[in-house]
């Protein structure tokens, strides 16, 4: 205990130290810098499905804070010029408001955290919580809020990832790794107006897989049950070829732990089609997949394609050594995605999975992940959110970026840096600022490519 309490006070004199280097002040620096955004998105869609390129357009088209969802890459690009303080952490990648919500753990409750990982990788720990800031001064623009507004709500923000911090390193690794926050007890209290809390939790709990069957499928002459075409939201492929899509579900469940496999062993995979999902993910390859279980009873799963984290490619962040990485990629892409979510969840999914090396059509070979879909899953409405509850909210995703954070080892460097003062928070806000215009100006770029012909769009998908 001795040598631990000893780390931890190592660490956070280097955090300190680091101030001296990079003063918290200097975290405001945002440096404008000429790029073509148009051509960052262009050549992303190299590598997905072409004709649904138009579609991923017009979902970014639908308002600045829509084009900063699916523009990661962009704003990793931009975070790879920033200057840092130097200690690095197991970042989400993609720490926006709108992937905050609600999902059900292993023992069926239902509680918060951080919901996607695409974009995981090692990275510093100023590229999640200045997404995560820029994401809260957009959506209050979205939302008519004034300036000020967006100003008090992101500094609330920063200020509970920086007190989240204080607190959890009260407690030992183990206590801040069991750590997390269950829906019930967030409804209990007075955070965002209950109408809200109770509104999502009831909905969240209505999600399963039993919900999606009469939403999604109908039952053919025979009774089998069959995803219903609802194009191009979901469809089947021209040619369908079950076995195969048999064959991999088998290397999926190699990946489990021993007591899910067992369990998913006794359901059949009767179906498959695939599915627009999200804004930025639109044109990669996601699959829904319908099992049946011995009675009957339903269970769908979402396979989803994982490239390279644009942290890796567009925040030109080198593949490091050590453990925050070797465990992760060892089997691909999917592997990283998963051991991301394990990491960064307090709960996560016990059917989260991965295939390697998927041949398609063109002859490439992809990476997948898998998991349970819309298994109790919700989110707030964040358009509705009123001022007040916009800056609650921020403070609660705020407080779930730090745990996720203090996961990493040696993360109290970021309680030292960031100190008992208000001195990141501002910084970070007025950066925040400076990001919200940078994006409004991105997503006139964008509009403007499309009325002048260089990028289609389609809208309304």
């Amino acid at each position: 205990m001795a040598g631990h309490r000893g780390s931890i006070a190592r660490a956070r004199a280097a955090g300190r130290d680091a101030r001296r280097l990079m003063p918290r002040g200097e975290q405001a620096d945002y440096a404008v810098h000429e790029r073509d955004v148009v051509g960052i998105l262009e050549r992303q869609q190299t590598t997905r499905l072409p004709e649904l390129a138009p579609v991923r357009i017009g979902r970014m088209l639908e308002s600045p804070f829509a084009f900063f969802r699916g523009a990661a890459a962009v704003m990793a690009q931009d975070l790879s010029r920033a200057k840092v303080s130097g200690h690095t952490v197991m970042a989400c990648g993609d720490a926006h408001l709108a992937n905050f919500g609600f999902f059900a753990s292993p023992e069926r409750r239902l509680v918060f955290d951080l919901n996607d990982f695409d974009e995981a990788f090692p990275a510093p720990w100023e590229w999640d919580i200045k997404r995560l800031a820029a994401s809260i001064w957009l959506n209050g623009r979205n939302g008519s809020h004034t300036e000020e507004e967006c100003r008090s709500a992101t500094l609330a923000c920063v200020r509970g990832y920086r007190e989240a911090f204080r607190q959890l390193y009260r407690h030992t690794a183990a206590e801040r790794y069991y750590e997390h926050v269950d829906a019930d007890l967030l409804r209990s209290t007075k955070a965002m107006a209950a109408r809200h809390i109770k509104a999502e939790t009831d909905k969240a709990r209505r999600r399963t897989s039993e919900q999606a069957l009469t939403r999604l499928s109908s039952r053919t002459t025979d009774g089998d049950p069959r995803i219903v075409d609802q194009p191009p939201i979901m469809q089947h492929p021209e040619v369908m070829d079950l076995p195969r899509i048999e064959a991999l579900a088998e290397r999926y469940r190699g990946t489990l732990r021993a007591d899910t496999a067992l369990l998913l062993s006794q359901y059949r995979l009767v179906d498959y089609a695939l599915r627009i999902v999200g804004v930025g993910s639109v044109g990669t390859r996601c699959w829904i997949l319908l099992f049946e279980g011995p009675a009957g009873e339903p269970l769908f799963m979402q396979a989803k394609e994982a490239g390279k984290s644009v942290l890796e490619t567009h925040g030109r962040l080198g593949r490091p050594a050590g453990p925050l990485i070797d465990a992760l990629a060892a089997h691909g892409e999917g592997s990283r995605v998963v051991g991301a979510h394990r990491i960064l969840q307090a709960h996560s999914d016990p059917f989260l999975g991965w295939i390697r090396g998927v041949e398609g059509p063109d002859g490439r070979s992809r990476d997948f992940y898998i998991r349970q879909f819309r298994d109790m899953k919700g989110s707030f409405r964040l358009v509705e959110l009123d001022v007040d509850e916009s800056a609650e909210y921020g403070a609660l995703c705020g407080w779930m970026l730090a745990r996720a954070h203090a996961q990493s080892p040696g993360s109290a460097f970021i309680l030292g840096y960031l100190g008992k003062g208000d001195a990141f928070d501002e910084a970070a806000a007025s950066w925040a600022k400076e990001y919200a215009d940078q994006t409004e100006q991105d997503y006139e770029d964008l509009r403007k490519a499309v009325l002048t012909g260089r990028i289609r769009a389609e809208f309304g998908v």
